[in-house]
């Protein structure tokens, strides 16, 4: 892949993301894809990359907005900054109770890409930030 190719499939990925697409994200990652989530566990393949996205759909909506992306000269890495705009849906277990809180957070994402597919994707955002704002809502 070449630096443009690695920015035009990330590009694509969170398109996907703010169209509420999953399938189109699915799209985008590898089978084996390895997902990170921020101060979570580790997603392998991409049958647990879709569990997430439709768990993600039911407790939360969002949407990024001031979508940068970056790659590498080799199209084998790529990193984005962005800001979510979103609102708490449905409560999330172990996290504060839902009632349509909304929230502002930056947040980024840093990626290895292979074959012209997302590999690994490692999402990070304060996770303490997000809480005192869903706390504090209303």
């Amino acid at each position: 892949m070449t630096r443009q190719d690695a920015i035009a499939l990330i590009t694509r990925y969170y398109a996907a993301f703010n169209a509420g697409d999953p399938a189109g994200m699915l799209d985008c990652v590898a089978e084996d894809v390895e997902h990170r989530v921020n101060e979570g566990g580790i997603r392998h393949g991409r049958p647990k990359f879709a569990e997430f996205c439709a768990h993600m759909g039911v407790s939360y909506r969002e949407e990024l907005c001031d979508l940068v992306i970056f790659a590498d000269d080799t199209g084998r890495r790529g990193a984005a900054e962005f800001v979510v705009h979103g609102t708490y849906l449905q409560t999330d277990p172990g996290l504060p109770p839902a009632n349509g809180q909304t929230y502002v957070l930056p947040a980024g994402g840093f990626f290895d890409l292979r074959d012209g597919k997302i590999a690994r994707v490692t999402t990070f955002y304060n996770l303490n930030d997000w809480i005192a704002q869903v706390k504090s809502w209303g």
